[in-house]
Parts: C-alpha cells; structure tokens; sequence
C-alpha cells in the first residue's frame, strides 16, 4: 500500500510556513506572487532544493569500487535485456566480462531457477566472467508448446546477440535438467553461433521418458500422442490429465516415448543409440554433473554405470558425481559451484583464438 500524506498537517505546516514567510518578505516586491504560489509547488520546490544539494555534495565524495553481482539473497545486480523479437526473449546478465557462462533451465524453470546460480554468480565475477540466464518460449509453462528445436534457434540469438552487441570472446553452456537436451540439440545444428560455444557443462542429464515411465497415466497417453501424430496432429494439445502444462501431442511424445527427440540420456540406450545421439559433443568440451541421489532417476537405474557410459559416448567428458546430491543441487551447493568453476578455469577462453578465425 503505497504512503500518503495527512492533509491536515501539511495544510498546518504549509500555513505555518507562510506565516512566517510573510512577515520576512512584506517589503518585497514578491511577496504578492509567492503568497498567490499553490502549496503544492511549494513542496516541490523543497524537494528539488535538497536533491541539489545532495548531487552537489556527492560531486564531491570519493568514488567507490563497483557493487559485486550480489545485492542480498536472491537480489541481483546486472542488466535486463532482450535478445530476439519475442516478448518472452529475455535474459539477464550480471557482471560486465566478454566471456559468459550461458545457464539453461529445465522444464518449468526461469529466472533463478537453480540455488548454485548465486553463489556461482560471484565466483564468476572473481574470475572475470558474466553469467547469463534466458528465457526461452519454452520457459515456466511454456515447454509443452515448444521444442528442443525452438529452443536451439532461440539460444543461437542469444549468443549471436552476445558476440555482436557485447563483443564476447566465448561462452560456456550450462544445462541444467532438460536445459542439457537443449545444448546437446543445439550443438548438433552447427549453427553458426555455436562456433562461440567453448565448453558445456550438463548438470543432471536424465532421461524424461524414464522418470514419466513411473506414472501410471504416461503408458496410455503416449498411445495418444502417437495416434495424433499419425493423423497429422502432432501440434494439437493433449488432455488435461497428460501434464500439469498445456502440452502438444509432439512434445508429450518427444519427452515420453521411446528414442522421442528428448529421449537422449536414458539408461536403456545401448552404447551405439547414446554414441548416435551424443557423439558430436566430442568435439566440444564437456564437464558431466550427476547427482548420486538425483530424485528423478529411478530406483532401479544404475547411476554410476549411467554417468560413465554418458561421457563415454561423448568422447570422453568430464565426469563428476555429487554423492547425495538431488536434481538441483540444492542440498550441495558449494560441491556444484566448485566444480563448475574449475572446469570453467580450464577449459575457459583463456588462450583461445577469436570463435570466427
């Protein structure tokens, strides 16, 4: 509820005030058009008298260094911005670096999404790097109308936006969740922004269709999704009760059933299906991050011979298993920061040529 003044004491203190203003100025030859002034511009004036010499006394004070990313818990210091056309394409960046660590979410996710984001916000600054959260059209509930597709055309603005407007040097990708389908599609498009891509880190690759595989509505509704597709409506929506999320036939498809679109981390993928499917991310970096207690991996699923055979197929990537961690990372916080950082400090721009020679 927004401040208001009472009446009554500002209509005393403005009769007070002209009082006293009167018998100073009687003699001048103002003092019948400063008596006839509203009581309203007389505040006014006030304000603006102290704001002047606030600024005056602040030309003189000594400059102090620039604020860190952090203002408090879940404030941020950075830009706002937009990076396409779309209303939803924004992002938000903290720290003024050429070299940026892009953070995708998951399903559902957005701004903030993760807990590690914070932290990992000024550990970055101490290095000398921006980090840059997106939305995507698939961003809260949007994912069920969009796709892996949609997203990879969307981050392909964001980073062209980053070289031509920041004068980026690079930039590290950061999945978390689906956000890890998002870059491994990406990648595959050889856009021609992805050039600039130096590194990826996927935090919690799991498979959608295993962890969907233990509701007890998916099996039925992936026979739905097949049969709409077959009949050419793919991009119709599917039954409230197949997602909490308006989702098309396409996308339920694509997270649900077997070798979908999104179906690129699952256990029971043999080695050549996961090579097919992961295999050109040998040509990029990659740091894996996998929570042993990760609540969306079932049961069943063997996680250290999943997190192996995954960077296995991506040509050798950069394992790391967070025991006890769950599927944010919130309950390791500092392990998943750490960790991040130090790939980063590796396989950073440090030393690389310009992402167009």
């Amino acid at each position: 509820m927004k401040w208001r003044p009472n009446v009554d004491e500002l209509r005393q203190d403005m009769s007070l005030s002209s009082s006293s203003s009167l018998a100073s100025s009687a003699s001048s030859p103002t003092a019948t058009a400063s008596s006839s002034t509203s009581w309203f511009s007389g505040i006014v004036r006030g304000r603006i008298s102290r704001s002047s010499s606030v600024k005056m006394s602040n030309n003189n004070a000594v400059p102090i260094e620039s604020a860190g990313p952090i203002k408090a818990k879940n404030q941020y210091r950075g830009i706002l911005f937009k990076y396409g056309p779309k209303p939803i394409q924004v992002a938000f960046k903290t720290g003024d670096y050429k070299q940026q660590v892009i953070f995708i979410g998951g399903l559902t996710d957005g701004f903030l999404a993760t807990d590690y984001l914070e932290p990992l916000a000024m550990a970055l600054d101490r290095e000398k790097w921006s980090l840059v959260q997106l939305l995507l059209s698939s961003s809260y509930s949007g994912y069920g109308t969009s796709s892996l597709q949609e997203d990879a055309m969307e981050l392909d603005q964001l980073i062209s936006f980053l070289i031509n407007k920041e004068n980026s040097e690079g930039v590290v990708l950061l999945g978390h969740s689906t956000g890890c389908q998002d870059i491994v599609h990406y990648m595959r498009t050889n856009a021609a922004c992805s050039r600039a891509v130096r590194a990826a880190i996927l935090q919690a690759p799991v498979s959608d269709r295993e962890y969907r595989a233990t509701l007890p509505e998916t099996a039925a509704m992936i026979d739905l999704a097949s049969s709409m597709i077959a009949e050419g409506r793919g991009s119709e929506l599917m039954p409230r009760e197949a997602d909490l999320s308006p989702i098309t036939a396409y996308r339920f498809h694509s997270l649900c059933a077997y070798m979908g679109d999104d179906d690129l981390f699952s256990s029971d993928l043999t080695d050549d299906q996961l090579r097919m499917r992961l295999g050109h991310m040998s040509n990029t970096p990659c740091q894996v991050i996998f929570s042993m207690a990760d609540e969306y991996v079932p049961e069943y699923v063997d996680k250290k011979a999943l997190v192996e055979r995954l960077c296995r197929a991506m040509g050798g990537a950069e394992k790391v298993e967070i025991e006890h961690g769950n599927h944010s990372l919130s309950n390791r916080v500092g392990e998943a920061v750490q960790a991040i950082i130090d790939f980063v400090k590796i396989d950073g721009p440090k030393g690389w040529d310009d992402p167009w020679n």
